[in-house]
């Protein structure tokens, strides 16, 4: 009978530390993502499964070109998918399907180089945006059917969740995620 118990009690031992374990990594490490909408084609499709690493931004900065998951700012309860366009205390420039940057490194301004988009897709409107020193400017890659900053301002940083690292599925375009190179 002390053997029956002592079994149960390894087995409930190690159920319970692989579900603490699950808890640890699904809330403060890595949080699945499953893509809703068209808003990032071609780039990523509605029902693309993703992993999101929730852990890089306390060491470092959101970069320029990352995909990123966040609480859209109208409904906290609602995440969206987009691409990080402008960074904290930039001024965007929206002219002639171009974007133009000016920060304190580039004064004079520098036009993004979104090469990871097709060449069919460009940027529509002449807007120009200031960004604070907490905001991010983020758009989806399909541009003309993206409901993205442009439409509701400008992202806080305390809304980011995290950094797209892998899509999982569908698995013939399963890979890791790299930020372009501008």
């Amino acid at each position: 009978m002390k053997s029956f118990f002592y079994s149960l009690w390894e087995v409930l031992e190690i159920v319970l530390i692989a579900v603490i374990t699950v808890f640890i990594v699904r809330n403060f490490l890595i949080q699945p993502f499953l893509v809703d909408g068209t808003s990032m084609e071609p780039n990523f499709s509605s029902g693309d499964y993703l992993l999101i690493d929730e852990i890089s931004y306390r060491f470092r900065e959101p970069r320029r070109g990352e995909v990123i998951v966040f609480h859209y700012p109208g409904n906290e309860s609602t995440y969206y998918i987009k691409r990080i366009i402008g960074l904290p205390n930039e001024k965007l420039i929206m002219n002639e399907g171009k974007i133009t940057v000016f920060n304190e490194e580039y004064p004079e301004g520098f036009v993004i180089n979104e090469n990871y988009l097709p060449s069919y897709i460009e940027t529509s409107g002449d807007r120009d945006f200031v960004l604070d020193d907490d905001e991010y400017f983020v758009m989806g890659d399909n541009r003309k059917y993206s409901f993205d900053s442009r439409s509701w301002g400008n992202l806080q940083e305390k809304e980011i969740v995290g950094l797209a690292r892998l899509r999982l599925w569908p698995f013939n375009k399963a890979m890791a995620i790299e930020k372009p190179a501008y």
